[in-house]
């Protein structure tokens, strides 16, 4: 049978794995031996993270929660929960402070999903989880609110929106699109939209189905001063179409950059600074990019708050700053 890593693949053989229950042989063959330790190395789902932003699940006890859960309800799935940020800012004049992100519960999985996936050749990552990337970048889009006034943003990979979602609540963008490349995503950032319009003021805010191996994005090609993403440098099969679509979609024009949230996860980040160079552009790596995230790094690496990320390696789950440019 031919060996095939893909990660659609992969997931199969550890759900297999999981369903079957059986226990790895003591002295694996030198090829099972190395397809172990490629599943190992697949993405896993984040149980805990930085948290700085905090949150809650809605309940419906105060009179806006019950309004977002009741709207939630009207498409209800049984799958999911609403969660509220708290957002230390106002911006662009909005009522309100806080964000209502509808996504999965934790720990819920479904075979149909892993059927999609395979079927259209995409991932799941961002479906099952919020990752603790994306919290530290819309932690940074909050800290650094003008980098966005008067341009237009669209954020890569973005699973649920959280980033995307606070760019357009508390700064002066002119645009954002929210894009991922799974259609089921992108019907949870619609609804998320859909919930938050109210405090977008008048920053527009749109979904976008986004493939990076796409071929043509022709229609927003060449029109973005900032594009974000975080932990979407994992997959190395994806690394030439990312680095692609970086190039295709920043201005030509002007000052424009794109700002990247990840760990080097082994050689992965490192690959993929391989293909932005290829592509012409330039970049830089920042590890100490804000106190307060880096306070928190260095707490769950002396183990101070082992019982908040037992699991926390520096490798895995410290997203570095990376910012490229044409």
């Amino acid at each position: 049978m031919a060996n095939n890593n893909n990660p659609s693949s992969l997931r199969w053989t550890l759900l297999r794995q999981a369903l079957l229950r059986r226990p790895p042989p003591p002295q694996p063959t030198s090829a099972e031996g190395q397809s172990q330790n490629t599943i190992k190395r697949i993405s896993r789902k984040a149980m805990q993270g930085f948290n700085m932003i905090p949150y809650h699940l809605v309940n419906g006890d105060s009179e806006e929660e019950a309004i977002i859960l009741n709207r939630r309800n009207g498409n209800y799935n049984s799958k999911d929960a609403t969660l509220c940020y708290t957002l230390p800012i106002h911006g662009n004049g909005a009522p309100t402070n806080k964000l209502f992100l509808t996504q999965r519960m934790n720990n819920v999985a479904d075979i149909s999903d892993l059927e999609f996936c395979n079927k259209h050749d995409i991932d799941n990552t961002g479906l099952v989880c919020q990752w603790p990337s994306e919290d530290v970048l819309a932690y940074f889009c909050l800290s650094h609110a003008d980098l966005f006034r008067s341009k237009r943003v669209i954020e890569l990979g973005s699973g649920y929106g959280l980033a995307g979602l606070v760019i357009a609540a508390v700064t002066d963008a002119t645009e954002v699109i929210i894009s991922d490349g799974n259609p089921q995503v992108v019907n949870y950032i619609e609804h998320n939209i859909d919930a938050n319009s109210k405090a977008f003021g008048a920053t527009k805010v749109k979904s976008m189905t986004l493939h990076w191996n796409q071929d043509k994005i022709s229609n927003i090609s060449y029109s973005f001063d900032l594009i974000i993403a975080s932990d979407c440098t994992f997959f190395k099969e994806c690394h030439k179409g990312l680095a692609q679509v970086v190039k295709n979609l920043l201005k030509k024009v002007g000052p424009c950059e794109a700002i990247f949230f990840s760990p080097k996860r082994g050689d992965s980040l490192d690959k993929f600074l391989e293909e932005i160079k290829e592509n012409g552009l330039q970049f830089s790596i920042t590890e100490k990019y804000d106190a307060e995230i880096w306070n928190r790094h260095q707490r769950f690496m002396n183990g101070d708050d082992h019982d908040a990320w037992p699991s926390y390696e520096k490798d895995h789950s410290y997203p570095l700053l990376v910012r490229i440019t044409p």
